[in-house]
């Protein structure tokens, strides 16, 4: 089993960027998958996540209508897209997945439950 992250990176404020995490030796179909970004000085909080077994769906008040969860069942890779980034959005994003039948609502906002995070990536917004 191995998941490849990508993606995160520099960009301006209103910006955009994508984050995938490709896995090999399993499928996602019945994991929930999620990402989570922890700041400076802040706790780790869940961004979306996305149950697989039901398509169902959470995002985190402040990226409501901007950042998108979905996945690519071909490539067997989730995708978080992230669009009109702001100066509050920069952290340390880290993909998690597990196959405990977790909704996704209950994944993240309930991180301790997390019991292995992927590398994690820097996102950064600046002018």
């Amino acid at each position: 089993e191995h998941v490849v992250e990508s993606g995160g990176g520099l960009v301006q404020p209103g910006g955009s960027l994508r984050l995938s995490c490709a896995a090999s030796g399993f499928t996602f179909d019945h994991y929930t998958v999620g990402w989570f970004r922890q700041a400076p000085g802040k706790e780790r909080e869940g961004v979306s996540c996305l149950d697989n077994s039901n398509g169902n769906t959470y995002y985190v008040d402040s990226v409501k209508g901007r950042f998108t969860i979905s996945r690519d069942i071909a490539k067997n890779t989730v995708f978080l897209q992230m669009n009109s980034l702001k100066p509050e959005d920069p952290a340390v994003y880290c993909w998690a997945a597990d196959w405990r039948d977790f909704s996704a609502n209950f994944y993240c906002t309930e991180p301790e439950s997390v019991d292995s995070w992927g590398e994690g990536t820097q996102v950064t917004v600046s002018s």
